[in-house]
């Protein structure tokens, strides 16, 4: 895998499974020349369990990432390679290395990445609402007005919402989450690929319920609106001109405007579809 010209890998490593570590990510991990991780102890365990020895690391994590870009850039320009991991996960998923790459590629550094793992999206996978489309917000801020403002922008696409949470504040975020979106499905996925895996369905409106005592990495997902009771016409015209917005084919908005409403088929809210595309 080794380039010729100076390249920054970034490299998916598992959630917490080993297993999911891929030979393509193994490979590039042990040909860097360097290793930027955001935890070195932590990643340095990682290489020790893929029999990767020797390696080299430069910290990078949220606190000095900015201070680093310097130092690794005068790392490619002495002909360097690097891969950037975080740790677990894909690399720039609610952690450090966005303005590390976004320097690199202004630098004339070649960027490759290695996918992989992803908490978002293998919550999406497994949880059961509806996976697209969908805004990832990363780690919810800590005061409710900023947290009450991203609920705001993002819950009036009608798009589904993926978040990380600490446990700590989960039913307090949940509680926000009602009260700016109204009743809404949400599934908590915890410990995703360790022996702890659990995933948690209920309804925004049943938050407090949410036990206090749960432990782990936590992602959330919370589903589009859902209509309750048979949707009028004019109700189902604008959830078709929501999903008109993502650009998909017309088979795919009827499809996904049936899942959120009751009394309609995906073939009756088609024949809207084409009705609303004949007449815009």
């Amino acid at each position: 895998m080794p380039s010729k010209s100076p390249t920054l890998w970034v490299v998916a490593t598992p959630l917490g499974n080993l297993g999911d570590i891929s030979d393509r990510a193994r490979k590039i991990l042990a040909s860097a020349d360097v290793i930027l991780a955001e935890d070195t102890r932590r990643t340095g365990k990682l290489l020790t369990n893929l029999d990767i020895k020797g390696k080299g690391f430069i910290s990078l994590h949220d606190h000095n990432e900015e201070k680093r870009i310097a130092k690794v850039l005068e790392f490619f320009d002495e002909g360097g390679n690097a891969a950037l991991v975080s740790d677990a996960g894909t690399p720039l998923m609610s952690d450090p290395g966005y303005r590390l790459v976004k320097a690199c590629r202004e630098h004339g550094v070649k960027i490759v990445p290695v996918p992989g793992p992803c908490a978002p999206v293998t919550a999406l996978s497994a949880c059961g609402l509806p996976p697209y489309p969908f805004v990832f917000l990363g780690f919810m801020p800590r005061k409710d007005g900023q947290m009450t403002k991203l609920f705001e922008v993002h819950g009036a696409t009608g798009a589904t919402i993926v978040f990380f949470e600490r446990k700590s504040r989960l039913r307090e975020t949940l509680a926000v989450a009602y009260r700016v979106l109204g009743d809404r499905d949400f599934v908590i996925c915890r410990e995703l690929t360790k022996d702890y895996e659990e995933f948690i369905s209920g309804s925004l409106s049943g938050h407090e319920d949410v036990s206090a005592e749960l432990k782990g990495e936590i992602t959330v997902v919370v589903g589009p609106p859902v209509i309750s009771g048979p949707a009028s016409e004019e109700e189902i015209f604008r959830l078709i001109d929501q999903e008109m917005l993502s650009g998909e084919k017309p088979k795919v908005i009827a499809r996904r405007v049936a899942d959120r409403v009751q009394g309609w088929t995906a073939k009756a809210v088609y024949e809207k579809v084409t009705e609303r595309k004949t007449n815009s």
